[in-house]
């Protein structure tokens, strides 16, 4: 697609210069590919793509797009399926490069640069014996991943990854440097658990790591149609007593096909025991198969960057894609009958829907001490599809919305942002206050206000001030 630039040759040739980084615009041979994002719902034609290689190209890029009014998109790892990593002829400040990972295993700290990947943090620190409790597939930026909150396989024994997160250094679309931690700039901090990239481009995070084995306990138990019911029962009576070692992720779908587990769809209990004694994890495994048996089940010793990248290739960037969540109160029995009616009319690989198993440590959080809205909920439900071809975007769509409408009943509300598709394919948007409640959306707008009072981020779960008198 040919975009007509309305700024001045010398001023892009001037950016160019500037940059220890890369520019592209739609002239260069390898804008189709830096242009996009892993959802190819999202398509979209920036003007110009900065590739940052330093902070000075994130404070350059920046004051470009403020100078030149350019709307503005951050991109971490672009796996974001909201697809907020471009914007259609606007900048968009490509973070990737900034990929460094430092371990202080002494300390047990990490300084994650906010371009690195899930998965080049889990191998430095899986190198020192230490890990932190990040998301579930590998290929994720831990910039979005963060600032969102942060599910994945560690959540019950070591918290989101908000609940891990010490210090970050941002640049803000002013222009200014700000460091924050526990007792400088502390609120922005707290902005940061669960606040989106309203208030700044973090260069880098810095997390709490935590020991973790060489070898860990993991696997997955699969159920057949006929044992569904049966087995979504022992889990609700299983995760009520789970110790906080055992995290638990459920999904239903139709597995592809190099798994060999047939053309109809499955019921995966997943599950990691994120402690040496593996003959104690073994334990809490068999209480749950004697109430919900099965012969087919995959159980072994496994890395944690193994674990964490097994389903990497399931989410290949490309496809188009489309999620909804919600918390969930409980798993009754009608609840029950809904999760096995759905997942009898799974009939494409790519779409399905996980139970995540919550509470544990992130669970004992005060609610107020982060960002992040909700640790109430036993459970957290994603559904998600990912498909080719445009044609088939309203009949998934349509299934997806209809099987979240008909979770309603048996859920308070409440959405986790890192799952949530764009506000341009769902209707009403995003809602600020249902999601942070009166109190915790009044101290992020005031965050806002101060560090970003032009809204120049406002490609995210945006939190937008309100018009003046």
């Amino acid at each position: 697609m040919d975009i007509t630039h309305p700024l001045p040759a010398s001023a892009l040739r001037s950016l160019s210069a500037s940059l220890h980084g890369l520019l592209f615009t739609a002239a260069d041979p390898e804008y189709g590919e830096v242009r996009t994002v892993w959802n190819a719902m999202i398509d979209r034609h920036p003007m110009l793509v900065v590739g940052a290689a330093d902070v000075a190209d994130v404070s350059l890029a920046l004051a470009f797009s403020r100078e030149h009014g350019l709307p503005l998109a951050i991109r971490s790892g672009g796996h974001n399926v909201a697809g907020f990593g471009t914007v259609e002829h606007g900048l968009v400040l490509d973070m990737r490069a900034l990929n460094t990972v430092h371990v202080d295993a002494a300390e047990q700290r990490v300084r994650v640069g906010g371009g690195a990947l899930l998965g080049e943090l889990d191998r430095a620190t899986s190198a020192h014996g230490l890990a932190v409790p990040v998301g579930v597939v590998s290929k994720t930026g831990v910039a979005g991943l963060c600032l969102g909150g942060g599910f994945g396989w560690l959540t019950r024994p070591l918290g989101l990854t908000v609940d891990n997160l010490l210090a970050a250094d941002l640049v803000t679309p002013e222009g200014e440097l700000v460091h924050t931690d526990a007792t400088t700039n502390p609120d922005l901090l707290w902005g940061l658990t669960g606040g989106g990239g309203n208030f700044g481009v973090v260069t880098e995070f810095t997390f709490k790591a935590h020991p973790l084995p060489e070898t860990l306990y993991a696997g997955n138990l699969i159920y057949r149609p006929k044992q569904w019911k049966q087995a979504l029962r022992a889990l609700r009576d299983w995760a009520a007593g789970l110790p906080d070692q055992m995290t638990v992720i459920v999904t239903a779908m139709v597995p592809p096909p190099e798994w060999e587990l047939g053309n109809s769809s499955v019921l995966i209990v997943g599950f990691l025991w994120a402690d040496p004694d593996h003959a104690a994890g073994a334990t809490c495994v068999e209480k749950f198969l004697a109430a919900a048996p099965t012969e087919e089940q995959d159980i072994s010793p496994v890395s944690w960057p193994d674990w964490q990248s097994v389903v990497d290739e399931m989410f290949p960037k490309g496809v188009r894609a489309y999620w909804k969540n919600t918390a969930l109160d409980d798993l009754s029995d009608e609840a029950i009958n809904v999760f096995t009616a759905r997942a009898r009319q799974l009939d494409w690989p790519g779409m399905g829907f996980d139970i995540h198993v919550m509470g544990g440590a992130m669970g004992r959080v005060r609610p107020e001490a982060t960002a992040f809205e909700d640790r109430s909920s036993p459970f957290w439900l994603n559904i998600y599809g990912f498909w080719n071809g445009k044609e088939r975007d309203d009949h998934h769509v349509a299934f997806i919305r209809g099987f979240h409408h008909e979770m309603q009943p048996f859920t308070h509300g409440g959405e986790y942002v890192n799952f949530s598709s764009s506000d341009e394919h769902v209707p009403g948007g995003f809602d600020a206050l249902d999601l942070y409640g009166a109190e915790k959306l009044a101290k992020l707008t005031a965050l806002k206000r101060r560090y970003d009072p032009h809204n120049r981020l406002r490609l995210n779960h945006n939190i937008v001030l309100p018009s003046p008198g």
